[in-house]
């Protein structure tokens, strides 16, 4: 395996992604809903400005949050769709022996694929960098977090493409690695957050509690561990991009008079909030408690990169030659 062939083979898909003219128009649709939308965010957080606690020097927090969580709901339809027919669909129409039978190595082919794939999801996220700039312009996110939010962002993207190629080895046609990548991106998403919501009610457990500084005897309550099943949870995206970006920086805070991080105007910090919450006890937390306890995101984002290595090396396995079994109504060339 060498650099040199994984660029012919990267370059070559390029060639063909292009030769369809369709992503002129997908890329001007999406930088058409990235404006859109931020400029809808920007027009609302400016007339509830007003009436709420958000000063003008920290618009920048709710914007910036709610800009990543768009952009990476929608890197999340899109990224299934680069890569869930870069094999079968070749193998569909008679190019993909032609590839096998040159001296490039099944790596180099898996991973020229998944390289063109990624890049171009990286081009999308690339187009919505002027309007994350705008985010950090308007105040309260720092270059540094904003950085750290769009890398996470982009490995994300990349993991889903892996993911959405490893199918398209697997399953012979087209439409059906297509569907199945969409169910997988489901199953990250809405499905772990179900799971974990299932999963509650099997670690209940009983407290006994004594009031204090009266005569009633002591009582007994259920309560959920959530600790027991954060992980269920970990390797939800939207998770793993709340717990990773930074916290804003602390700031006075007229009420308590002490040096807190904005956290309540930051949707990012809320979610990764929430995601730590899971594993601290619930009757012994606080906030200083959550705040302190071991971060999420470095066994999900952990999780999610070797599932997607996992898939490549299916995808590599899947291309070795010479083939001796193939799948029912698969075609060679």
């Amino acid at each position: 395996m060498t650099p040199s062939g994984i660029k012919i083979v990267a370059a070559q898909e390029f060639r063909v992604r292009l030769r369809t003219g369709r992503w002129r128009w997908l890329l001007i649709a999406w930088v058409a809903v990235i404006a859109a939308y931020t400029g809808l965010l920007r027009y609302g957080l400016g007339m509830t400005r007003a009436s709420s606690d958000i000063a003008t020097a920290h618009l920048g927090l709710p914007m910036f949050g709610g800009l990543m969580l768009f952009v990476l709901g929608l890197a999340l339809l899109v990224a299934p769709a680069l890569a869930a027919q870069s094999i079968n669909g070749d193998r569909e129409r008679g190019t993909l022996a032609t590839v096998q039978v040159t001296p490039l190595t099944a790596w180099e082919i898996a991973l020229g694929k998944f390289v063109a794939a990624w890049t171009t999801g990286l081009v999308f996220l690339a187009l919505t960098l002027p309007f994350a700039l705008w985010a950090v312009l308007e105040g309260g996110v720092g270059l540094l977090r904003a950085l750290a939010g769009i890398a996470v962002v982009a490995l994300l993207i990349g993991v889903v493409c892996a993911l959405a190629q490893g199918l398209s080895a697997l399953l012979a046609r087209g439409i059906t690695s297509t569907l199945m990548s969409y169910l997988l991106v489901f199953a990250m998403t809405v499905g772990t957050v179900i799971t974990f919501v299932l999963a509650l009610p099997l670690t209940v457990a009983e407290k006994t509690s004594t009031p204090s500084g009266s005569d009633l005897p002591p009582y007994t309550y259920e309560v959920p561990q959530p600790q027991l099943v954060w992980w269920l949870l970990a390797p939800n995206p939207f998770a793993i991009l709340g717990d990773a970006t930074p916290a804003p920086p602390a700031e006075l805070n007229p009420t308590t008079g002490e040096q807190e991080p904005l956290i309540d105007l930051d949707p990012l910090s809320a979610i990764g909030l929430a995601v730590r919450a899971t594993r601290v006890d619930p009757t012994a937390s606080d906030y200083d408690d959550v705040v302190s306890a071991p971060a999420v995101w470095p066994y999900g984002l952990g999780f999610d990169v070797l599932l997607g290595a996992g898939a490549l090396w299916v995808s590599a396995h899947r291309l070795r030659t010479p083939v001796r079994q193939l799948s029912r109504g698969v075609r060679i060339a």
